[in-house]
């Protein structure tokens, strides 16, 4: 007798999609330049990182 294993998943995609999508514009209205706006993109891609580093610096660990 065969037992069937169910496994339950949680995509998160589409909210960190949204993030992207909120965080460039953000970061790309608030640029100067081709630059800034290469800095931007790169910034919207890499704010979770930005967030969890400040959590750890107020946090003191």
């Amino acid at each position: 007798m065969k037992k069937e294993i169910r496994t339950t998943t949680t995509n998160n995609a589409p909210v960190y999609g949204l993030g992207l999508i909120g965080a460039m514009f953000y970061y790309i209205g608030v640029s100067s330049g081709f630059l800034g706006i290469l800095l931007g993109i790169a910034k919207a891609i890499l704010w979770p990182a930005f967030l969890v580093y400040e959590a750890f610096l107020a946090l003191g660990t």
